[in-house]
């Protein structure tokens, strides 16, 4: 297996992988769409996208956020994305990309990695076996409806 950095190169491979990723989590597939949103992504720099391949094979992705933390005054990311497609499930692909991620945040001296995910999402098992730990604070979100 090889986790790679993803850029603008690596976006016809990416494109598959994320739109499986929205489909899981019941959006209707979107592939121009798709394209558009990581390509924005890649070009501005705005998150750090890893992706896994088996034997040259695109199989796994993850996508970081930059975050600040006010209160500590650090830099931390938001692991918002991790997919792997269904034929490579429990083969390691997933905390693979994980590792990478926590080698990231090590490496950059960064004060952590928060881990936004629906509730019910089995992964939660891989991110406490990781050294992940439930976040007992509160979360809200306001929905711009205009």
């Amino acid at each position: 297996m090889t986790i790679r950095k993803a850029t603008i190169d690596h976006l016809g491979d990416l494109i598959p992988l994320f739109d499986g990723y929205r489909t899981f989590y019941k959006q209707e597939s979107n592939l121009p769409k798709t394209k558009q949103f990581l390509l924005e992504r890649l070009k501005k720099n705005d998150s750090v996208i890893f992706m896994a391949y088996l034997e040259d094979n695109p199989v796994g992705f993850t996508q970081l956020y930059h975050l600040f933390s006010s209160v500590s005054m650090e830099r931390m990311y938001l692991l918002n994305d991790l997919y792997v497609s269904d034929y490579c499930r429990g083969k390691g692909v997933g905390e693979a990309l994980i590792n990478k991620a926590k080698a990231l945040c090590i490496a950059q001296k960064q004060k952590g990695i928060a881990i936004q995910t629906a509730h019910d999402n089995p992964a939660q098992n891989l991110y406490q076996r990781l050294g992940f730990e439930p976040d007992s604070d509160l979360h809200f979100f306001w929905t711009n409806t205009h």
